[in-house]
């Protein structure tokens, strides 16, 4: 197991944060969570494994090291731009 030494924060809209808050409270004790910190980690990874098996044959992606991602939300342009494109 990975030795935890290692943090990032992500951001959430004030109304998410609050429904994630109110998830924890009622229901992350029942699901074995014993904190907020691990009730959002196990829905980040339970989403990234979702991702592995998607997009890389359920393997482990290599790495990426703090600093190498933008940070921040999208802009407003990238958001229209996403919006406007076709699914």
């Amino acid at each position: 197991m990975d030795k935890k030494n290692k943090s990032f924060s992500p951001y959430f809209t004030e109304s998410d944060a609050e429904q994630v808050r109110a998830a924890f409270l009622v229901a992350g004790h029942l699901e074995g969570h014993t904190s907020i910190t691990e009730f959002i980690e196990a829905a980040t990874m339970r989403e990234v494994r979702r991702l592995q098996r998607k997009y890389n044959a359920g393997k482990k992606w290599p790495g990426v090291p703090a600093g190498a991602l933008r940070r921040g939300r999208r802009t407003r342009e990238e958001i229209r731009r996403q919006n406007a494109e076709p699914t």
